[in-house]
């Protein structure tokens, strides 16, 4: 097919709705009239043969295979793990979007459910069912310590808007991260001890071979009784079958999760109806489409300038 510019068209490739795919589709073009961006339902194979771009959102091993000159692909969301799965045996570079925008918008998240957590709201709620007048002690945020796993970007825009607001943070990665005003710890050692010392444990890992079902059994024992959990980074960081009984003996006292083993959550799970579980439909950092187009764009123009690719994945770390 002839297209308006002579370079191949770039490919925009996803699971999700085909509206949201469009949506991308037309800010992508608005945004970079110099360059073709076209949904996959609209190439024919011998379009599909010569793309050398790809805009991705979740797309599945059968999609890209039918794209084999493909260079890089850039991601519309932060984590890649998805996508890192279906790509096992490509040869492109994958490149994760890095949105500011995106860090805001977790630790807006962070703290609302820190809040919702730090006030004792699900208490709170259950008295209603119950017709319980009664008010819970009180503990000023400075009394409470929130431990963060994973202070990357938007670990350290989280932990630094928990710190603005009294709470004491401390956080763990795996690799040494300084950040003013936060204590911050890396290795088994840190680990253990951001564990044992930590009120609300929240979780912003990105999920690799070294950080699946990292809260298992050993390492949900090691919290203290009455600690809670946040989950905002993928669902298999927790090991599922370890954490209701955990919740069930009173050792952890509520979980507040975003992301599950598989989504949308099934709706014969348990979690449902967990008196000690608050379930959310992975809505703690959505990709902004605005935002993600404008970074997307901005590293287009890059790798036409001087075929720059945008730093991309270390497929042996998984991020």
């Amino acid at each position: 097919m002839n297209w308006p510019n002579a370079k191949p068209p770039i490919a925009v490739i996803g699971s999700i709705k085909q509206s949201e795919l469009n949506a991308y589709v037309s800010l992508l073009n608005q945004g970079l009239p110099n360059e073709t961006f076209v949904s996959e339902s609209n190439l024919n194979d011998a379009d599909k043969a010569n793309c050398e771009i790809a805009i991705v959102a979740n797309p599945s091993a059968e999609q890209l295979s039918k794209f084999p000159s493909l260079i890089w692909v850039h991601s519309l969301w932060a984590g890649v793990e998805n996508l890192l799965s279906q790509c096992t045996n490509c040869s492109f570079k994958i490149v994760r979007l890095v949105d500011p925008s995106l860090s805001k918008v977790m630790s807006e998240a962070v703290l609302t459910w820190t809040l919702y957590l730090h006030r004792n709201i699900p208490a709170y709620a259950k008295q209603q069912t119950q017709r319980v007048w009664s008010s819970l002690p009180y503990c000023p945020p400075e009394d409470k310590t929130i431990g963060i796993l994973g202070i990357g970007k938007l670990g350290k825009a989280s932990a630094l808007r928990l710190s603005e607001n009294g709470f004491k943070v401390i956080g763990w990665s795996r690799h040494k991260k300084t950040i003013s005003g936060i204590h911050c710890y890396r290795g088994q050692v840190g680990l253990d001890f951001v564990l044992k010392n930590t009120d609300i444990l929240i979780s912003l890992l990105p999920l690799t071979r070294s950080t699946h079902h990292l809260l298992g059994r050993k390492n949900l024992a090691k919290m203290h009784k009455n600690s809670a959990i946040i989950n905002f980074s993928r669902g298999p960081i927790i090991d599922s079958k370890a954490l209701p009984s955990e919740l069930d003996s009173g050792h952890i006292s509520h979980a507040v999760l975003d992301v599950f083993d598989e989504e949308p959550l099934a709706q014969t799970s348990p979690l449902w109806n967990h008196e000690q579980v608050t379930v959310l439909p992975h809505i703690s950092a959505p990709t902004l489409a605005k935002s993600a187009c404008r970074i997307v764009i901005n590293n287009i123009k890059l790798y036409r300038k001087n075929g720059t690719i945008a730093p991309h994945v270390e497929t042996n770390r998984g991020y």
